[in-house]
């Protein structure tokens, strides 16, 4: 079965063909603009492609209805056009991505494959918010938790690096890119996750300013004057490393006037976290990095293992400068650290497999 992988981001299209064997064929990204994909490049990619079999099609969110993959039709698609708001630059995208599939390729079975459904089944205590039950039942308010696809790849990809069952260790994955969460994955399991009702939640991001304080928000409404669109806005797209450091990429931040700041507030809430996360497992057994920013920069690697000492995490420094999926370890640490290169692509192609038999 060849599958193409259609990977809609709030900055990308990212377009894969694989093999039945999983194998790469074609590999393509193309830049985004104002949350919409380029239907030209997508076009231009299924003509390049040949056979497809089925698509594999990555939505950001599956609300409260989808807890694995789901063979799009009418439907689905209508449901799916209700979250937006809850995902707007993303889940737009996805279905922008989804008509033009249809009209591209009428006759092959188009999957839809959720970053929410790794965390779908969260405990009661983990996912449920201490707000008016008339709130959480009205809207299905609950913590959903992003990035699924990337964390069930890299707890897999980690346990068979380390030569452990998944389903023995207690591992915090760390996807950190320009969206950024963390999941406790037990057992193979998410346990808890940073990122909650919206993707705004939970680490410092490029451009979202994660958790603060719910107060601020009112406030700046009701004394400060700003719209409810204006404060979307900021926390969004002018938070997070770009109001620190003036920039969204780590790299010009790392290399720029405000380095220790902004790195001192990213590493500061990412250890902060990773702790808790390490919490609602009782321990932790392997800390894993993938995304952009955790597979590159040794950097927040290194800062974040300095400050979880405690926890038993530690890196070497040589291993950790190199690069490739592989265990960052210092020698007799009680916690296993890893590197996972972000392979969203073969999470979405195990899925569409199993799904279609």
């Amino acid at each position: 079965m060849r599958i193409l992988v259609v990977n809609p981001g709030s900055s990308s299209l990212k377009l894969g063909l694989l093999d039945g064997e999983d194998q790469t064929l074609l590999d393509r990204e193309h830049d985004g603009t104002g949350g919409r994909i380029d239907r030209e490049a997508l076009e231009a990619t299924v003509r390049e492609a040949g056979v497809v079999d089925a698509v594999g099609l990555r939505f950001v969110h599956g609300g409260a209805r989808y807890s694995g993959p789901v063979l799009i039709d009418a439907e689905a698609a209508a449901y799916l056009a209700t979250l937006i708001d809850l995902a707007p630059l993303h889940q737009g995208p996805a279905l922008e991505a989804y008509e033009a599939l249809r009209r591209l390729l009428p006759q092959t079975p188009v999957v839809a494959c959720f970053d929410t459904a790794f965390h779908h089944d969260l405990p009661a205590a983990a996912k449920t918010y201490p707000i008016p039950a008339e709130w959480r039942e009205r809207w299905a308010i609950r913590r959903y938790g992003f990035h699924g696809l990337s964390h069930a790849y890299a707890s897999r990809r980690a346990a068979e690096l380390l030569g452990r069952p998944l389903s023995e260790l207690r591992t915090v994955t760390c996807h950190l890119g320009s969206g950024a969460s963390l999941a406790a994955v037990e057992g193979g399991r998410s346990v808890d996750t940073t990122m909650g009702f919206t993707p705004l939640d939970g680490l410092v991001m490029a451009t979202r300013s994660g958790s603060l304080d719910p107060g601020l928000v009112l406030w700046l409404v009701i004394h400060g004057g700003l719209s409810a669109e204006e404060v979307l806005d900021g926390l969004d797209r002018r938070s997070g490393l770009l109001a620190l450091g003036a920039s969204r990429d780590l790299r010009e931040v790392l290399a720029g006037p405000d380095r220790e700041l902004a790195l001192g507030v990213y590493t500061h809430r990412l250890r902060a976290l990773i702790a808790a996360m390490a919490a609602a497992m009782g321990g932790l057994d392997a800390l894993v990095f993938t995304g952009g920013v955790g597979e590159h920069s040794a950097a927040v690697r290194a800062g974040v293992a300095e400050g979880l000492g405690f926890l038993g995490v530690a890196v070497d420094s040589a291993v950790n400068a190199a690069s490739g999926d592989r265990e960052i370890s210092a020698g007799g640490a009680a916690v296993r650290t890893v590197v996972v290169s972000a392979r969203e692509d073969l999470e979405i192609s195990r899925q569409v497999r199993e799904l279609l038999g």
